[in-house]
């Protein structure tokens, strides 16, 4: 695997470590604490945290709008437990796909079903910014709308 990804794939083993950590925390409860009407539970943040780094893994691949809404509804953990699983399941699935690029496979121009078009070195990065964004998304309504401060390292 190219260096640089070896390198964004460590971050991506950061921010999924945290998030098992504050997973961990939690209560199953916990999963359905709503803060925003109309916006994700915890349990629902987590779901598509869970599913970022197999369906962006898609996306880079130019599947279509529906390939990516089947490829969503497919995927229905409820549990931490569940959660977790599917978390580490679809991340081992990216770093397999990217172990099979090549440098001219990383640097190609790849076009997402909204018209997006990045090189799929560029989506890997954009993967690790999802996972991190979302991550903040959840430390947040931990902290600030229920009291829960996991009390993790955030970085390294």
């Amino acid at each position: 695997m190219n260096m640089y990804c070896q390198s964004a794939f460590h971050q991506l083993e950061v921010v999924i470590a945290s998030i098992s950590e504050i997973v961990g925390q939690l209560e199953e409860e916990d999963l359905h604490y709503r803060p925003t009407k109309g916006k994700y539970s915890i349990g629902e943040l987590l779901e598509h945290i869970a599913i970022i780094p197999a369906a962006d893994g898609r996306v880079l691949e130019e599947a279509s709008e529906v390939q990516m809404k089947d490829f969503h509804h497919s995927f229905q953990p409820k549990t931490k437990a569940e959660i977790l699983n599917r978390m580490f399941d679809h991340f081992a699935l990216l770093r397999s796909q990217y172990e099979n690029y090549s440098e001219d496979h990383l640097f190609t121009e790849t076009t997402s079903w909204w018209g997006v078009t990045y090189t799929r070195f560029e989506w890997l990065l954009q993967i690790v910014a999802h996972m991190y964004h979302h991550r903040g998304q959840l430390h947040a309504m931990l902290v600030h709308t229920y009291n829960k401060d996991p009390e993790i390292l955030l970085f390294e």
